[in-house]
């Protein structure tokens, strides 16, 4: 399985960014870490190498990044607006200096996004916000509102990163050609964020499938056990 390593800095973050990619041909498949994870914990913890078979058929490509939360939703450190507007820096450096480069060296005109815990936040914001770039949107145990990091301030940058709020105005068509799944347990610490999201999403009439397996935990076992099902809905060509 062919590895790489990249690591640029970056105009939108100030600062170097890190990234791993798997495979050496297929459909790109951007993961994001968990909760102010590197780029390499989804290597480290297995996920990987649950979508192994897909990689060395030359069917998938996967790119990991780093995130940016301890800047952003964690850096308590910092008032509230600067936390948000580090999370959009974040957005912009993954459409303009990831996903965009991602198409122009692959030729495909979409990616699949994808992501666990709060990966899987970034995974449907990216995803909602830019539903032009994407084809696929597995969040395998996401939640998807972050007015609890912001302490009660007020922005319209957090709510045009709060998913459950913007989805209700959004009416770019391509949200209806994504393919959306919300994978969750009915044990899963996100139960009740997924079905809002469901919730969401069914007021809208938007196509997705809510995957409520039984009795597992928010753990990565679980989300190895999503992520190759998951994959096996991309239509290879």
């Amino acid at each position: 399985m062919k590895e790489e390593y990249f690591k640029w800095y970056s105009p939108h973050l100030h600062r170097d960014v890190q990234m791993l990619s798997f495979g050496h041909a297929g459909y790109p498949v951007v993961v994001f870490p968990t909760s102010r994870g590197s780029f390499h914990e989804n290597k480290d913890m297995g996920l990987i190498d649950s979508a192994r078979w897909y990689i060395e058929q030359g069917l998938i490509q996967i790119f990991c990044p780093e995130s940016n939360d301890a800047e952003s939703f964690y850096n308590k450190g910092i008032h509230p607006h600067d936390r948000i507007q580090n999370q959009v820096a974040f957005d912009k450096m993954i459409c303009h200096e990831v996903v965009e480069r991602i198409r122009l060296n692959t030729a495909m005109a979409k990616v699949v996004m994808a992501g666990c815990s709060f990966g899987g936040y970034h995974a449907a914001n990216f995803a909602f916000r830019h539903p032009g770039y994407v084809s696929h949107m597995f969040s395998m145990s996401g939640a998807f509102d972050i007015r609890s990091f912001m302490d009660g301030y007020q922005h319209d940058d957090i709510y045009y990163n709060s998913p459950l709020e913007y989805l209700p105005g959004l009416n770019d068509f391509e949200l209806w050609n994504m393919d959306i799944i919300l994978g969750t347990s009915n044990w899963d610490i996100c139960f009740d964020a997924n079905l809002k999201l469901d919730d969401c999403l069914n007021k809208k009439h938007v196509n997705h499938w809510l995957d409520i397996r039984q009795n597992r935990l928010h753990d990565w076992d679980l989300w190895k056990e999503m992520f190759p099902h998951y994959l096996s809905r991309i239509k290879f060509d």
